[in-house]
């Protein structure tokens, strides 16, 4: 009796030393990192490997993630982040300076592109550095997935990479809580999916912005990231579920695209330019996206 009482003792002793505080279980946050939308970030040559600035785009785009992750974990101690870098070649973060308590998901090669690794387990998702849909007269280096796609439909509902990105999240239950970039893609985002964000510049053009210094730019990160888990204690967030089917519409620069995209089947040319398919659920839809903008070419 003795020992089981003892026993019984050590198991509770454990329990409580090992529960968050509250009795909560620790949040599950996954964050996508773009580089377009990064603060400090004024021109498309910051944005390619091979163009002038990039190291410190790779510096500003870590200290970002930096700041995000810090003030996630400030809240929650016991917080589980996953990062998924999301912007061409996906190795852009620095990972050796990343806070060591996240895990990072690194290489291009991957089904799921900008969601990689995102299920059903996770609260929230975090877009970092995202920027405005193709066409986008007010965005900064606006595009959807690549300059070939002039526009990109959901069920009816027009989106660029974050209103995608989102839709695939909705699909598992999962809300996006925060969104920061340019002002166009604060906007867009902040109006289809009615969550937090942080605006991280302007564009003056479409291909040069007006910059905010970045210690500005984290204490606004710092602030959304204070909103959105507020927000999310509070049970005020709903995924963008758009619900199944999923009815895809993708307009390209070329026909040539188009006619390449037939020999898939199921898919419906619409016009020259446009092709449509119908995917089972946002889970088909997402990986067919991507693998026509970014593994089709000619």
């Amino acid at each position: 009796m003795k020992k089981a009482f003892w026993l019984v003792v050590a198991l509770l002793a454990w329990a409580s030393v090992g529960a968050p505080a509250g009795g909560q279980q620790p949040v599950r946050i996954f964050v996508s990192v773009d580089l377009e939308g990064i603060g400090g970030i004024g021109t498309g040559a910051m944005t390619s490997t091979s163009g002038k600035d990039y190291a410190t785009s790779r510096r500003l785009v870590t200290a970002e993630v930096n700041t995000v992750v810090g003030e996630i974990f400030a809240h929650d101690p016991g917080a589980e982040i996953l990062v998924n870098d999301s912007h061409g070649d996906h190795q852009n973060v620095l990972h050796t300076e990343l806070d060591p308590r996240v895990i990072y998901i690194q290489g291009a090669i991957k089904p799921l592109g900008m969601v990689q690794g995102l299920d059903a387990t996770f609260d929230g998702v975090i877009f970092l550095g995202y920027h405005a849909k193709a066409g986008d007269p007010d965005g900064f280096l606006a595009h959807t997935g690549t300059g070939s796609v002039k526009g990109l439909w959901l069920n009816g509902v027009e989106v660029g990479e974050g209103g995608m990105n989102a839709a695939f999240a909705g699909g598992h239950g999962v809300p996006v809580i925060l969104a920061a970039g340019d002002s166009a893609a604060a906007a867009e985002l902040g109006a289809l999916l009615k969550t937090e964000t942080v605006t991280t510049k302007t564009a003056e053009t479409p291909a040069s912005a007006r910059l905010i210094h970045p210690e500005r730019v984290h204490a606004l990160l710092r602030e959304g990231v204070r909103r959105s888990l507020a927000r999310l204690q509070a049970g005020d967030y709903s995924p963008f579920d758009l619900g199944t089917p999923v009815r895809i519409r993708m307009r390209f620069a070329s026909t040539t695209h188009v006619d390449i995209l037939q020999s898939i089947p199921g898919m419906s040319k619409v016009d020259g330019f446009t092709v449509a398919y119908t995917a089972e659920d946002a889970d088909e839809a997402y990986r067919l996206i991507r693998f026509m903008y970014r593994f089709v070419s000619y």
